[in-house]
């Protein structure tokens, strides 16, 4: 791989570019790549937008909105300077999404995001009708609220005369697609993201389908990153000139787009996603056998699999301290977060929007203990924080057990650019070092790199840029230890106890499955 470089002269470029495009939970974003995966000048169209959420555990947006920017963002970035020299369209965007579409290709729903915990009560019901735990190593998803066999559940028990009306049930990538170009389908990540995937065979799962009333004929076609969509509307090509025949590739979910922008594209290391929503994740050639009870395993292509952990707030954290505590004039959240740590620092279980990885509690709220009289905002401030730091370190205790020990933990995402200290305390709490990506729009240029995968695989790409390691401070491993086993005893105080695994699938080999356990060690 060839050393970082930043953006590259339209002139300088290698053909062929890929126009992508990332649909985060805060923005639309779009870009241009050449093939050796730098940004063309010219590019960096943002279109900011937000989730519509309330107390009751809504969180959706209007998809058309969303079709809307993206149109917006193509024809910023496709213009005649680049035309001939566009070889794809390149999509991504957040994970577990769902839109009910009618007979005459309009929504029938809002688009409803991997935040909306609604559904908590068919997880209940579906956990004491099913083996979850064969579920779990089917089609590598748990029973939890981000995923879509629950909500497909809850929208026919609760609207029923929509549920009907719907002849198709999509994520917001395929329908932006059906929208934009007259057809659709559902890229092999995104599909997996959904629970109801078979990690196998890449093909739907019957039993998850008939357990929430939907046909597979409601479904779109499958398809891996290298089965680009190449007949699309007429009006597509007199819309967008400089777009004629680009390959339009499969919309993938942004978790491997993440990974391969912040270059971990191999089982050597584990990206950690530092953004509204957070993840740890390393991606494995093959198909795992056996899956801890407290991971995921998505299926992204017929060779390869992402293995790993979601953690639902995480930005939303800040987000949520900054609008809600108050600071003093004298305090600066990244100092606050450089300094060593305090046993006077309140524990803190930061679960605003439900819990997936390790526990995947879709009801969990956020609970803040040791607050007393002297506690300030910025105590709570920290304690909130360390308790994210512990919700990787839950994941990579699972991740470990099963990849094994990696020679790299690559951090990326917008908390890290903001709150760059907070990364110090990551890795106190891993006990092992991390490196910081500073290469900005990591997963949209991942997903172009995905794209250019197939257009281009021939041409070396540039290397992800990064920062300075942040080594793990060896005075505060037994602190860190210590609070992780406190927040373990909290979380079963004031969640549950961890649920043990039940039997696995007849047939499957492989390591026994690990139950949860407390973290009391790092990667």
């Amino acid at each position: 791989m060839a050393p970082a470089a930043g953006r590259v002269k339209l002139r300088e470029a290698i053909d062929p570019l890929v126009l992508a495009v990332d649909i985060g939970s805060t923005a639309s974003r779009g870009d241009v790549y050449d093939a050796a995966g730098r940004p063309v000048q010219g590019g960096r169209e943002k279109v900011p937008h937000q989730f519509t959420t309330r107390d009751d555990g809504t969180s959706e947006i209007d998809p058309d909105q969303i079709v809307g920017e993206v149109q917006q963002i193509i024809t910023a970035l496709a213009t005649d300077r680049r035309a001939g020299r566009i070889g794809g369209v390149a999509l991504d965007t957040f994970a577990s999404s769902l839109v009910g579409v009618g007979a005459d290709r309009r929504a029938r729903t809002p688009c409803f995001t991997y935040a909306d915990s609604r559904c908590a009560v068919q997880v209940d019901e579906l956990r004491r009708e099913l083996n979850e735990r064969v579920i779990q190593q089917r089609t590598g998803c748990r029973l939890h609220a981000s995923y879509l066999t629950a909500r497909l559940r809850w929208l026919r028990d609760t609207m029923p005369e929509t549920f009907g009306s719907v002849s198709h049930w999509m994520s917001l990538g395929e329908y932006i697609y059906l929208q934009i170009l007259g057809v659709t389908a559902a890229g092999t990540s995104t599909a997996a993201w959904t629970g109801m995937l078979d990690r196998r065979t890449g093909q739907w799962d019957q039993e998850l389908l008939d357990v929430c009333g939907v046909r597979q004929d409601q479904l779109f076609e499958v398809r891996d990153p290298d089965q680009p969509i190449i007949e699309v509307d007429a009006a597509v090509r007199g819309r967008w000139p400089a777009l004629a025949g680009a390959a339009w590739f499969p919309v993938v979910s942004d978790g491997f787009s993440s990974n391969m922008g912040a270059g971990a594209d191999d089982e050597s290391a584990v990206a950690a996603s530092v953004a509204t929503s957070g993840a740890m994740r390393v991606l494995v050639h093959g198909i795992p056998q056996e899956i801890p009870s407290g991971l995921w395993c998505y299926r992204v292509d017929g060779a390869r699999s992402l293995l790993g952990g979601a953690v639902n707030d995480v930005g939303r954290v800040v987000s949520w301290l900054e609008s809600t505590v108050r600071f003093l004039p004298q305090d600066d959240f990244n100092l606050i977060l450089a300094a060593a740590p305090q046993t006077s620092t309140p524990l803190v279980l930061p679960y605003f929007s439900g819990e997936r990885s390790t526990g995947w509690a879709a009801n969990a709220r956020a609970v803040f203990t040791g607050v007393s009289a002297a506690t300030t905002g910025a105590m709570l401030s920290r304690g909130a924080m360390e308790g994210v730091a512990i919700s990787y370190a839950r994941i990579a205790d699972q991740l470990q057990s099963v990849a094994g020990q990696p020679q790299r933990i690559l951090a990326s995402g917008r908390v890290t650019q903001d709150l760059p200290a907070w990364l110090q305390i990551l890795a106190d709490v891993l006990e092992a070092p991390v490196i910081p990506v500073t290469i900005k729009r990591s997963t949209l240029r991942g997903t172009a790199l995905i794209a250019l995968d197939v257009l281009a695989p021939d041409v070396a790409r540039t290397a992800s840029a990064t920062g300075e390691i942040r080594q793990p401070v060896t005075d505060r491993a037994a602190s860190y230890r210590a609070r992780k086993q406190d927040y373990q005893a909290l979380y079963e105080a004031a969640i549950g106890p961890a649920d043990a695994d039940a039997p696995a699938e007849p047939g499957i080999t492989g390591p026994a499955s690990l139950p949860l356990r407390p973290a009391t060690s790092g990667m």
